[in-house]
């Protein structure tokens, strides 16, 4: 039977005290040895085939090195930047991530924070927070948490966001420029911070620049899906078919825009210029070519795991509570001044 490789062996081989091993094989305690030092000893412990007793180190530092990593829909294709962008910091700090995915779903996720718990992880980054969220409050008091592309208003757990309000102003005013006045608002879920955010800033871009909101021409999908922004869209052009722009909360609803206007026989962006939020991957190759606001997914994911560290190191340490991340708009092909 193979023998486990253990601290005193590397020691024993390298020539060094078994502390100076384990601080070299520590990722926050190697900073007080040379370089030189660490890599050959990082080196001849990969060698030799050492690994790390994770439950024995657990026991030692009552810190499991894991982190959970909660996301709202895994088909969904702007979280995968997100959590790369978590992970870029999390490996090299040592700490390992276990992805959970609650398929939006209440229920799910206040099952996944309690199986994370149970796993001693260190830490969470939730991603799939709800604006109002009693469960991810609740668990805040146990352990650090930092949410990611939403947040929990008002809970005072430390969240990574977007412009979200500065790019539908942005996107108000390219729509405007275009010539549109009878813009509609294809809303994002009432219960999610971005729907709710995108659409405030939507009422307050056109009522500052002094345009009518047509009654019906806002209305909240039931959901971040193709499926619901169709639906949805078919709702506002029922009630206000005149519009000539709609302003979607989201890529995916766009989307669904799009298919509910060319089946009533219309086009994009002849006869209704359509707009998304995020900058989803091939969204250049979906005719005509999707205007967007593009997000700093892989951005988003690194700061809330930078500020996640910090919170696992000392909780007490002072972190922003909301970081607010820059955006820019992508312009293509649908967007297209209206009809005279």
């Amino acid at each position: 039977m193979k023998k486990n490789i253990t601290i005193k062996d590397v020691a024993r081989e390298t020539g060094v005290h078994v502390s100076t091993v384990s601080r070299a094989l520590s990722t926050e305690a190697s900073s007080s040895l040379s370089k030189k030092v660490v890599e050959q000893i990082r080196s001849k412990a990969m060698e030799m085939g050492y690994r790390p007793n994770r439950v024995a180190l657990g026991l030692r530092t009552k810190k499991t090195m894991s982190v959970g990593v909660i996301i709202p829909d895994i088909g969904n294709t702007i979280f995968p930047p997100i959590v790369r962008g978590v992970e870029s910091v999390l490996e090299p700090a040592g700490y390992a991530s276990i992805l959970v995915n609650t398929d939006s779903d209440p229920e799910r996720e206040k099952q996944f924070f309690q199986v994370l718990l149970e796993r001693g992880v260190d830490g969470i980054i939730d991603a799939a927070v709800t604006s109002n969220d009693p469960t991810a409050v609740s668990f805040s008091s146990e352990l650090p948490i930092v949410t990611a592309n939403r947040m929990a208003v008002g809970s005072g757990i430390p969240a990574v966001v977007n412009d979200d309000k500065g790019g539908i102003y942005s996107m108000v005013d390219l729509l405007v420029n275009a010539g549109h006045q009878k813009i509609g608002h294809l809303a994002g879920p009432s219960h999610l911070y971005t729907g709710i955010a995108r659409q405030e800033a939507f009422s307050s871009s056109m009522q500052d620049r002094g345009m009518e909101i047509q009654k019906g021409s806002i209305v909240s999908a039931d959901a971040y899906s193709e499926p619901a922004g169709k639906e949805a869209t078919n709702k506002i052009l029922d009630i206000c078919p005149n519009l000539t722009a709609i302003l979607c909360a989201n890529d995916r609803l766009a989307i669904g825009a799009l298919d509910a206007i060319h089946s009533r026989g219309l086009k994009c962006p002849e006869d209704v210029s359509i707009t998304g939020f995020n900058d989803i991957p091939l969204l250049d190759r979906i005719p005509p070519g999707l205007t967007t606001v593009k997000i700093l997914q892989f951005d988003v994911g690194r700061i809330a795991a930078e500020i996640l560290i910090k919170k696992m190191k000392e909780k007490s340490v002072p972190v922003p509570e909301t970081t607010i991340m820059p955006v820019s708009i992508i312009e293509r092909g649908s967007v297209q001044s209206p009809k005279e």
